[in-house]
């Protein structure tokens, strides 16, 4: 084998990849727009395009070091990246829901390890002012190994999340080369048993930012009403790239008038707003955030808002709020997991046609520049980690009734200290990644993998690190009588196509927490015909804060 076996190693999850950040495109001035024309910004190198490719049925076929400078490509086919392999011709499309796509024996997956050799040379040339390099990934399904010109780069997993590379001293002036082996299984597999099709290849855009030495690394953005909703603040932490810089902040309205200016000099930005206009999904009023080095400017959308639970009923902005929402996959009939631009607004569009106000991200963070449409255009955001082991609900158990099987669903995975890491690993991925979205109320832990010891750590983290917002995990009801299990840092009660009686006696019996219908009125074929009933119940409780249509 020509790699080392990272793919069925839970202690080896990335390999020379970045710390978790937050989305954002960088540029030598301000932007003019943030959300289509990013690939218009000078320190964006877009890589998507043709690729040469070469498919094998194993990854124990692979033999040639297919990423070493000056290795010939040419009995290589021609591909389109972003795209899925299956797409192509090679492999097969496979559709299931529950049950894994291959034995289960975790972490080890088929020796049948379908894979894909990518290779594709590009043209670059180091700035000045901006002489970093950083690779960066934004959806490879599920794992791979990336070399630059013939030097190997590093590993990383987790489809739907980005991974970052430095790459500046593999790179040279003028033509490069880049080689990365897909793998179709690994380890994270496991943790990625959602309900849809299985694709496999490069299905989200490659690109090169171009960087200064010194610069904001990070950034994370608070922005909240104060004084009886009345006014606002905005309080940004950075985190440095290599030593600290000053940053001049600036805040505009959205008639593009200056509402607040600092120098940040420590890494702490506060910014007071007179009058503040809120965001919400009704009025999603956004204020342009510019940081400015001198050598990179940084430019955001900033959204005033808050959302809080009290006494069992979820407000934002002080408002009692009904969540008139849709589950949202990636899955288009003829580009499979690969969505345009004009594919997700043609899907928001038709979202606001017809009264839909909030998005559950199932069952994984959507493609990172998206949430930037969901803030312009308003929508409340449920943002979903990648992260579903629901195959474990299946392990064969002799004369044993479904309950029973239940109460084992979490002791493979979800209760198992050896996949903390990995669980935790994306839930931070994902609150790292978008952090500074207002349109992003809800972080999601994941869906159906029962409940455990991963997920009270990945709570936890998430709560410690972010308690702007509040947590949601709907399969937390799903666990064994082994032991007590912690709540504490779940904020919501969700439940997924319940009878109506069951919401009834949730109230009169409980009530503490918000109810979510994370998933109800299932909509594929002829399905929700009991609709006007939720509706009912829904309206009945100020408690119920609405659901999530699937799909």
């Amino acid at each position: 084998m020509i790699v080392p076996k990272y793919y069925e190693d839970l202690s080896v999850l990335h390999k020379n990849t970045m710390p978790n950040r937050a989305y954002y495109i960088p540029d030598s001035s301000r932007m003019k727009s943030i959300l289509e024309d990013r690939e218009y910004s000078e320190r964006f190198l877009l890589l998507s395009g043709e690729w040469k490719f070469r498919y094998f049925e194993s990854i124990y076929e692979v033999k040639e070091k297919f990423y070493e400078d000056g290795f010939s490509t040419e009995d290589f086919d021609t591909v389109a990246v972003p795209g899925m392999w299956q797409n192509y011709g090679y492999d097969c499309h496979q559709y299931t829901n529950i049950r894994y796509p291959f034995p289960m024996d975790p972490p080890y997956v088929p020796h049948k390890n379908p894979c894909g050799e990518y290779v594709r040379t590009f043209e670059y040339h180091k700035e000045e002012r901006a002489p970093k390099a950083f690779l960066n990934f934004e959806g490879v399904d599920s794992c791979f190994y990336v070399w630059v010109n013939g030097n190997f780069i590093g590993y990383s997993q987790v489809s739907h999340s980005t991974s970052e590379f430095d790459i500046t001293d593999n790179l040279r002036e003028g033509t490069n080369t880049l080689a990365v082996l897909v793998l179709k299984w690994c380890d994270g597999s496991y943790l990625e048993d959602q309900d849809k099709f299985r694709m496999s290849g490069i299905f989200r855009d490659v690109y090169i930012l171009k960087r200064p030495e010194k610069g904001i690394f990070d950034y994370f953005v608070k922005a909240a009403p104060s004084n009886g909703y009345r006014d606002g603040s905005v309080e940004i932490t950075f985190t440095y790239q290599n030593d600290p810089v000053p940053v001049d902040v600036t805040l505009f309205d959205a008639a593009g008038d200056k509402v607040a200016q600092v120098q940040v000099q420590d890494g702490r930005a506060f910014l007071e707003v007179k009058g503040a206009r809120l965001w919400s999904a009704e009025t999603p009023y956004l204020y342009t955030l510019v940081m400015d080095t001198g050598d990179e400017v940084i430019t955001d959308y900033v959204g005033i808002r808050e959302i809080h639970a009290e006494d069992g009923v979820l407000y934002i902005n002080g408002a009692k709020v009904k969540f008139h929402g849709t589950n949202r996959h990636d899955s288009d009939p003829a580009s499979g997991f690969v969505i345009s631009h004009q594919q997700i607004m043609k899907d928001l569009r038709l979202m606001k046609q017809h009264n839909i106000n909030a998005i559950r991200t199932s069952h994984y963070p959507n493609a990172p520049q998206f949430y930037r449409l969901y803030d312009r255009l308003g929508f409340y955001v449920v943002d979903e980690a990648d992260n579903e082991s629901h195959g474990a609900e299946c392990v064969y158990h002799p004369a044993m009734d479904g309950e029973e099987r239940l109460k084992l669903w979490n002791e493979a995975i979800a209760d198992n200290p050896a996949f903390t890491e990995a669980t935790l690993d994306r839930a931070k991925r994902c609150v790292e990644r978008d952090k500074n979205r207002p349109s992003v109320v809800i972080w999601s832990m994941g869906n159906e993998c029962a409940y455990g010891c991963t997920f009270e750590e990945a709570l936890r983290w998430t709560k410690e690190f972010d308690a702007t917002r509040l947590t949601h995990y709907e399969s937390a009801r799903y666990i064994s009588d082994r032991r007590k299990y912690d709540y504490s840092n779940l904020d919501t009660y969700s439940r997924m196509y319940p009878p109506i009686q069951e919401i009834h006696d949730y109230f009169r019996e409980d009530g503490t927490k918000p109810f979510i219908l994370c998933e109800y009125c299932h909509a594929m074929g002829n399905g929700p015909g009991d609709l006007e009933d939720y509706f009912e119940v829904i309206h009945q409780y100020d408690g119920a804060c609405g659901g999530f249509i699937w799909e």
